[in-house]
């Protein structure tokens, strides 16, 4: 067998996952999940909110989410194993907080790819109005689901192609808007992306803070790379590396294209601030009317399927999640059983939750509210126990040989601050949606405890 197409062995046969990926592989399924343009669609909710400073925003969000790429580089070296987060704290807090890690990032893994299916559903009918939106959401589940089941290698392989067109359209967008700047000037002065636009008064630190705790959400995602440790080729040290790599890069095209795009901004961020039902499309209308509607429409169709093969990625990220709380009995065996080397049981169970929370939300019209207010806080919860596991692997355990204060203790402690900070700035129904899955998921803990005092 070779290199590429070693298996992960267990002691348990039937269970194993094969290793495939390389260092590009890994980039490939990060940057899909996160979308190169995932600012387009917030860019005039964050620039009302930060008075102007949207590009500041970001590069603030970036700095913030180091601090949890960093935790992960951390522990993907120590624990290279399939379910991320959920096999961090198990192993470093101890099964109890490792399944509550892994029951909270199910909120983030199995519903962020019914958000992009949405929108990517959204998107096509927008472009083919005859056809029902909730018809291309489940069309788009489909052939994404046939490509994971075809096999992590293959899937990341057409996930390049695709990634490799949204960055030509970035691309596209940013030379158009670097030439219209250059020929006609700036909307806005040529530093208010990072110091605000003076519309609705001086600089508030306080107002690029409160856009950060919403800009975050731009790069969930980035995480699901360590899902795949168990099938990557060369060492976990390459999963770090990748983690690392994605959320960089994504930070720079991030700053980039709102840096940009705020300079050809024809409204104020006072008058994006008073007219809320302009901020959605304030990216698009942006685009219209320096560069041209033809620029817009190629955005739009980028977006249609970039949305579904960043589900795609989380897809994958989300049954190797099942897979790996199956494997370790906290649900039900069966999640762990794989077809060479494929987890397609798990697979085929996160594509069903996925297809019916996407379908549904598709033919409500308050459907994408629903969906977004529920995945954020799975994901900043189990950021946050990310944290709390470094402090308890490296600084309380001690299993990682010398503790470092500042990579193990001071890193991870701010990152948790920093989550913490977004949960509490979160909307009220987030919270409650994010409480009320918490206490099932104790329940669910509870009820797996008694039965094992029972069978003792």
């Amino acid at each position: 067998m070779s290199e590429t197409q070693t298996t992960t062995r267990t002691a348990d046969p039937g269970h194993d996952l094969r290793r495939s990926l390389g260092f590009r592989d890994l980039v490939v399924y990060g940057l899909l999940f996160i979308a190169p343009m995932a600012p387009v669609g917030v860019f005039g909710t964050l620039d009302a909110k930060s008075h102007g400073a949207v590009a500041l925003v970001y590069v603030v969000a970036t700095v913030a989410m180091a601090f949890t790429a960093f935790s992960y580089a951390q522990m993907v070296r120590v624990v290279p194993r399939a379910g991320s987060v959920y096999a961090y704290a198990r192993v470093a807090l101890g099964k109890e907080a490792g399944f509550i890690a892994g029951w909270m990032a199910m909120l983030d893994y199995l519903l962020i790819p019914a958000v992009a299916y949405l929108f990517s559903g959204i998107a096509m009918n927008a472009l083919v109005p005859e056809v029902s939106r909730w018809v291309w959401t489940a069309v788009a589940v489909v052939v994404t689901t046939l490509l994971n089941l075809w096999g992590v290698r293959a899937a990341a392989r057409v996930g390049f192609l695709v990634l490799a067109m949204e960055i030509v359209v970035l691309l596209v967008f940013m030379v158009s808007a670097t030439v219209v700047l250059a020929r006609d000037g700036a909307e806005r002065g040529w530093l208010s992306p990072l110091s605000g636009d003076g519309s609705q008064g001086a600089f508030a630190l306080s107002a690029v803070l409160g856009a950060v705790s919403i800009a975050v959400l731009s790069y969930l995602g980035f995480d699901a790379i360590a899902s795949f440790a168990e099938e990557v080729t060369g060492g976990s040290a390459k999963v770090a590396r990748a983690v690392l790599f994605c959320l960089a890069l994504a930070g720079v095209l991030f700053v980039a294209q709102t840096y940009l795009v705020a300079l050809l901004e024809p409204m104020s961020s006072a008058d994006l601030a008073a007219r809320p039902e302009k901020q959605g499309s304030a990216f698009y209308d942006a685009v219209d009317v320096s560069v041209g509607s033809w620029l817009h429409d190629l955005v739009a169709v980028s977006k249609a399927i970039g949305a579904a093969f960043a589900a795609l990625a989380g897809q994958a990220a989300a049954g190797r999640l099942l897979f790996a709380m199956g494997r370790d009995r906290r649900l039900p065996r069966v999640l762990s059983k794989t077809d060479s080397g494929v987890p397609r049981v798990a697979l085929l169970c996160a594509a069903v939750i996925t297809l019916v929370a996407a379908v549904w939300a598709a033919r409500r019209d308050d459907g994408m509210d629903h969906l977004v207010s529920v995945v954020d806080i799975g994901a900043l919860t189990a950021f946050t126990l990310l944290h709390a596991s470094v402090v308890g692997w490296f600084a309380v355990r001690r299993r990682g040989g010398e503790v470092s204060w500042w990579r193990h203790v001071l890193v991870p402690v701010v990152g948790a601050v920093i989550t913490v900070a977004v949960i509490v700035e979160a909307s009220a129904a987030a919270q409650v949606v994010g409480t009320v899955w918490f206490v099932i998921g104790l329940a669910v803990l509870l009820g797996q405890r008694g039965r094992a005092e029972v069978a003792q």
